[in-house]
């Protein structure tokens, strides 16, 4: 183990965040560049090398997390970069934007705040790409056998690299114009610079993947096209369908969904707009729905000057400790305060919105709510606590409902669906139509980042084993694992 009295000796020190008033004048990252290195050893330290490492069920990847910790507290980068990467392709994407269900599982957590494996995680990987470690891993030969991937997001692009490891031609499909799926267009660069993304696609198509955006499978080209020309298809499109609030004043302008207004924040980063389409700047911004993507809005309105910030949800606050029903190593509903809620605005909980209300030329202008309250178990308004909020831009963060079946891919390739709406299949991942498989998001529903990597990877072996009858690539996640987290 790293250090035996780590976890006595030293106490729980995390990444030091650039002050508010400087990070919301641009888009950079919210962390203070280099401040994790003089203390990373330390913390790694502190990690116990349990005799079972409970982390590792906290993480779906099945990380090897005590292992990378004492290399980290030992300095040995390569190793430690080494073993981050046998299981974890993107390390340097779950360490910024996973919620570290590891950390809530670490057995330090029971009495004491719990070692910082996010952040060591993160080291790892930024240490490896300063010194070259990471490289890209072209195949010895080629199987001779093609695979189209749908999407590039996490999901996809794991199953992408994965499979070009492993020797077979795969080319990667993409709607949108770059690559990179919601990593791309859904989190803000503040979260997430896309430079990150950028040198994984060069180190994959150094490895021999092929990338095709502006190409949507079912409008743009026929799936069963797309099964004719390839031996194997990996489903990887995720679960874009938004959840609506349909109540009065939906149609008025100036309401939008999150995935509407964060993108357009993205390409003016990237250089698409001088001045994005959607903006905050000057108006009340009212963001709807209080998790990761509600945040994001919030630090993006913060960012585009907005006169002021409120984000609702319908939910009670939850507490700062764990209740009782959700005990270690269960990932516990906290009270989180991100970096987008330390730069201001207001939480609003146990709210639900009735109507909105506009102006002559059809501008939303307030928003009506009602306090609501839970009584027998169902969640009721109370009596005399309607009242109205300036709301001249709202966005519409509840989450996603499953697969988008409006574009033709669903019904093109005659796939099943399941009771929750999502593309339908089995333990190796395969749906009902042969040399067909699905993961991330579009088999799952709406979940974490470390998920879609997971299910991408063991997709992956699915695939590999369907082309090849075995396969050397990593055991699969079952579809139907649960981890402790959920």
């Amino acid at each position: 183990m790293a250090d035996p009295k780590g976890f006595l000796n030293h106490g729980r020190e995390v990444a030091r965040t650039r002050p508010v008033e400087e990070r919301v004048k641009d888009w950079n990252e919210v962390y203070v560049p280099g401040s994790l290195l003089p203390i990373i050893s330390k913390q790694a330290s502190r990690c116990m090398d349990c005799g079972i490492p409970f982390c590792h069920n906290g993480c779906p990847l099945g990380n090897l997390i005590p292992e990378w910790n004492d290399y980290a507290y030992r300095e040995d980068w390569s190793a430690a970069s080494e073993r981050l990467h046998a299981t974890n392709n993107f390390p340097e994407f779950t360490g910024r934007l996973c919620p570290a269900p590891c950390e809530s599982a670490c057995v330090l957590g029971i009495n004491q705040p719990a070692v910082t494996i996010k952040n060591v995680e993160v080291s790892i990987i930024d240490k490896a790409w300063d010194s070259g470690d990471v490289a890209p891993q072209a195949p010895e030969r080629l199987s001779g056998k093609t695979v189209a991937v749908i999407g590039s997001g996490p999901a996809g692009l794991a199953a992408a690299q994965q499979l070009t490891r492993a020797g077979h031609t795969v080319a990667v499909y993409e709607r949108a114009d770059r690559i990179g799926g919601l990593l791309r267009y859904g989190i803000p660069e503040f979260k997430m610079e896309k430079r990150h993304i950028n040198r994984r696609i060069e180190q994959m198509r150094a490895e021999g993947t092929k990338f095709r955006t502006g190409v949507e499978i079912g409008r743009d080209i026929d799936a069963a096209k797309l099964r004719k020309r390839y031996d194997a298809v990996v489903i990887a499109a995720g679960a874009t369908t938004a959840r609506d609030l349909p109540v009065p004043g939906r149609e008025l302008n100036g309401i939008h969904q999150a995935m509407e207004y964060l993108p357009l924040a993205n390409k003016v980063q990237e250089g698409d707009y001088v001045a994005p389409p959607i903006t905050a700047e000057g108006k009340h911004v009212i963001v709807i729905g209080g998790g990761d993507t509600g945040a994001d809005c919030v630090g993006t309105a913060h960012r585009q000057g907005a006169a002021s910030v409120t984000q609702l949800e319908i939910m009670p606050r939850p507490g700062e400790e764990r209740n009782p029903g959700q005990p270690w190593p269960t990932f516990p509903m906290l009270y989180k305060v991100t970096s987008a809620h330390e730069e201001g605005g207001e939480r609003v909980y146990s709210v639900n919105t009735t109507h909105f209300e506009g102006d002559e030329d059809g501008n939303v202008q307030w928003l009506h709510l009602v306090e609501v309250e839970f009584v027998g178990g169902k969640l009721t308004q109370k009596p005399g606590t309607e009242r109205k909020i300036p709301a001249q831009l709202v966005t519409l963060a509840m989450g996603f409902t499953g697969t988008d079946v409006e574009n033709g891919l669903v019904s093109q390739f005659g796939l099943e669906l399941d009771a929750r709406g999502n593309i339908d299949r089995d333990a190796e991942f395969a749906t009902n139509v042969p040399g067909v498989y699905v993961a991330g998001d579009a088999g799952r529903g709406q979940s974490l980042i470390v998920w879609a990597i997971a299910e991408g990877r063991s997709a992956a072996r699915g695939v590999d084993r369907f082309l090849t009858g075995a396969s050397e690539l990593p055991a699969p996640i079952r579809p139907t694992d649960r981890s402790l987290m959920v």
